[in-house]
């Protein structure tokens, strides 16, 4: 740990923020320099040199919801265009689909209160219906990433569906709606009439 100046937590001896990976993906900016010394600020969060407030800001002018924009900028390290944000969202929309019978067999089946450990279960159950599974090519993985990107929130909601039956409520299970981005799809497969607000999913 201390030849590669690694720390257990978020800021060094000195209190400084340290580093926890490298990469041109993402930075946190948590000191800067005033008066030709270093001091602590309040700090910015920037991906692919975009800061956070200023791609949420451009959401909300735009009207979209920001989490397909963003994974798009993540992914391939530019703002997607108009054509781009459409064929991404409707890539996104055809992985959200599990497996047949995944639902049944692999979530319902040992429903439990820890959402976390349930996701993780049915993550490393994705890998054996992947016949690609250890293809670690960069289209492959790209793939595998898309396809985990769309399948979270529904691994999510579905597994806090499995829960609440087990606890003895009623069980209801929507399906995604192809032309809802993954917020709308979130809070739709949430309720047992499906209904959420626009001033709900923009935040979301």
């Amino acid at each position: 740990f201390n030849r590669c100046h690694v720390f257990r937590g978020l800021r060094d001896k000195q209190g400084h923020g340290v580093v926890t990976g490298i990469t041109n993906i993402s930075r946190v900016d948590g000191r800067k320099v005033v008066d030709g010394k270093e001091v602590a600020c309040d700090g910015r969060l920037l991906y692919r040199g975009y800061n956070v407030i200023d791609l949420v800001r451009n959401c909300i002018s735009s009207g979209g919801f920001g989490f397909e924009e963003v994974a798009y900028l993540l992914l391939f390290g530019e703002l997607p265009d108009k054509w781009q944000l459409e064929e991404f969202r409707s890539i996104l929309c055809d992985c959200r689909r599990l497996p047949e019978d995944f639902t049944r067999d692999v979530i319902m089946k040992g429903a439990t209160s820890d959402l976390m450990n349930s996701m993780a279960k049915s993550v490393l159950s994705l890998a054996s219906y992947d016949p690609s599974a250890m293809d670690i090519s960069v289209p492959n993985v790209l793939r595998q990433c898309l396809q985990l990107m769309s399948n979270m929130p529904v691994l999510a909601i579905y597994a806090y569906q499995a829960w609440r039956f087990s606890q003895g409520e009623s069980l209801f299970i929507h399906v995604p709606k192809p032309e809802l981005s993954t917020a709308e799809n979130f809070l739709r497969m949430l309720r047992e009439d499906c209904s959420y607000t626009d001033l709900e999913a923009r935040p979301l």
